[in-house]
C-alpha cells in the first residue's frame, strides 16, 4: 500500500465513521437505543455543569477509547475488502475470533450502509445485486452517437428494454432476436446493452455470453451441452435478480438446446422478482434485410424511411420458413417466445467513415477526411452494380487503420 494513498484512505475511514456516529443508535437489531448523550450518567455522577470528577474522567476515556478501537476496526475491514493488500494478518486475526464477532457498537443499519459503500467497489452477487445501473438514458446516447446507420435498431432496443425495466412485474423474459449481416453492429449493441445495465459489463456475473461453435460445438455431445447449458442459465437466475444472455450465432444452436433454455422464457410465477433479457444474435435474414434497402435505394428512398412494420413482416415470415430447415432459435419464434425481431440495415460509405472515425478517436490517433475516405476505399462493397453496402459492415475497420500509424 502506497504513502500517498493513506492519507486519503484515512480520511475516507473517517467519514465513514463519523456518518455512523452521527446516525446514531447502536446494538444489534431489536436491542433499546443507548441514553441520549455520549455515555451513560453513573448514579451519584456530578450534576450538569459541575466540575469533572474521576469517575466523569474514566467514563470519557473509556467511550474515547472504545471509538478509536472502533475506527481502526472499521478502518481495517474496508481496506481489506476494497483494496485486499496486506490483509493476511488481519484474516488470522478473524479466525482466531468468536465466530459471531461484529463490530462493536453497530447495528444491522450500519452494516448494510458498509455493505452499500463495499458493493461501489467491488462485485455484490451474494445479495442479488451484481452491481445494477439500468442507465437507459445512458444507453440511448450511446446508441445515438456510437451506432451508425440504425435508427430501427436503435429504437426497438431502448423501447423494449426501458418498458421491460420499468414493468413492475413482468409476466415473461425479453426475448430480442437481432438479424443483419457480419459487421452490422449486432454484438456491439449487446455489449452496449450489457454496459449500461451493469457496471462490469460483461464482466459482471449476472451475464453470460453463449457462442454456438465455441462453446456447443459437437452434435454427438448435444445432450451434456443441454444438461450445462440449463444448470448454468438456472444458476445465474438464483444468483441475479437481474440477469442478462446472450446467444451469439443464433442460427447454429442444435433444437436440442432449446429445451434447455425454453421454460426460462415462457411465462413465470407473477411473484417471481427475477427478470431475465435474452438477446439472440444472427446472420440470418440478413439478404432480406438488404433487399428492402436496396428496393428503398433504387426508388431514391432515405433509408430512414424503412418502416420497422414492414421489415419485421418480411423476417419473420423467412425465419418461419427456416425453422423448418434446421434453424433451431426459429422455433421460438413460431411458439410467441421472442418478443422483437430487430433488424440491422446493411453500412453505406459514409457509415464505414463513421466507423472509421470512432476508431481513430477510440485509440487517441489524429486523423483528416481524406484519411476515413481512404479507410473506408479498401473495403468490398455489393452490390456488384452499384457498390451501396460494405459486405462486411464495419467489422475489419479497426485493423484497417494500422495501415496509416507512423
Amino acid at each position: 500500500m502506497g504513502l500517498a494513498r493513506l492519507p486519503a484512505r484515512r480520511g475516507l475511514g473517517c467519514c465513514v465513521l463519523v456518518l455512523l456516529l452521527l446516525l446514531g443508535g447502536s446494538g444489534s437489531p431489536g436491542t433499546p437505543p443507548p441514553p441520549r448523550g455520549p455515555w451513560p450518567q453513573e448514579p451519584g455522577a456530578e450534576p450538569e455543569g459541575a466540575p469533572w470528577g474521576r469517575e466523569r474522567y474514566e467514563a470519557v476515556k473509556k467511550h474515547l477509547g472504545a471509538v478509536g478501537a472502533l475506527s481502526k476496526q472499521y478502518w481495517r475491514y474496508l481496506a481489506c475488502r476494497v483494496w485486499q493488500e496486506g490483509c493476511e494478518e488481519e484474516e488470522k486475526r478473524q479466525e482466531g475470533r468468536e465466530a459471531g464477532w461484529s463490530f462493536p457498537l453497530v447495528g444491522q443499519d450500519y452494516l448494510e450502509i458498509l455493505s452499500a459503500f463495499y458493493c461501489s467497489f467491488g462485485k455484490c452477487c451474494e445479495t442479488g445485486d451484481c452491481r445494477i445501473i439500468n442507465n437507459i438514458t445512458g444507453l440511448e446516447a450511446d446508441l445515438n452517437g456510437q451506432l451508425h446507420g440504425q435508427h430501427l435498431a436503435k429504437e426497438v432496443v431502448v423501447r423494449a428494454v426501458r418498458g421491460f425495466l420499468q414493468s413492475p412485474r413482468p409476466q415473461k423474459a425479453l426475448v430480442l432476436s437481432f438479424h443483419g449481416w457480419s459487421g452490422t453492429g449486432k454484438n456491439f449493441v449487446a455489449r452496449m446493452v450489457a454496459s449500461h445495465l451493469y457496471r462490469d459489463g460483461l464482466k459482471s456475473d449476472c451475464v453470460r455470453v453463449f457462442v454456438s461453435l465455441l462453446h456447443f460445438p459437437h452434435h454427438n455431445y448435444v445432450d451434456s451441452y443441454k444438461a450445462q447449458l440449463h444448470r448454468q442459465i438456472s444458476e445465474t437466475l438464483q444468483h441475479c435478480r437481474q440477469a442478462l444472455l446472450i446467444f451469439d450465432e443464433a442460427e447454429k444452436l442444435h433444437s436440442s438446446l432449446l429445451d434447455a433454455i425454453r421454460p426460462f422464457m415462457a411465462q413465470q410465477d407473477s411473484e417471481d422478482q427475477q427478470r431475465a433479457i435474452f438477446l439472440f444474435l444472427s446472420n440470418l435474414g440478413g439478404n432480406t434485410i438488404n433487399e428492402v434497402a436496396l428496393d428503398f435505394w433504387r426508388a431514391g428512398r432515405a433509408r430512414e424511411e424503412i418502416p420497422l412494420e414492414l421489415l419485421e413482416q418480411r423476417l419473420r415470415l423467412e425465419l418461419q420458413e427456416a425453422a423448418e430447415n434446421s434453424y433451431a432459435h426459429s422455433h421460438l419464434l413460431r411458439e410467441n417466445l421472442i418478443d422483437f425481431v430487430v433488424p440491422f440495415l446493411p453500412l453505406e460509405y459514409h457509415h464505414v467513415k463513421l466507423c472509421a472515425r470512432d476508431a481513430f478517436l477510440a485509440r487517441g490517433i489524429p486523423y483528416k477526411e481524406a484519411t476515413l475516405d481512404e479507410v473506408a476505399q479498401m473495403m468490398v462493397f455489393v452490390p456488384k452494380e452499384e457498390k451501396l453496402f460494405s459486405a462486411q459492415g464495419c467489422k475489419s475497420v479497426p485493423q484497417r487503420i494500422n495501415y496509416f500509424l507512423p
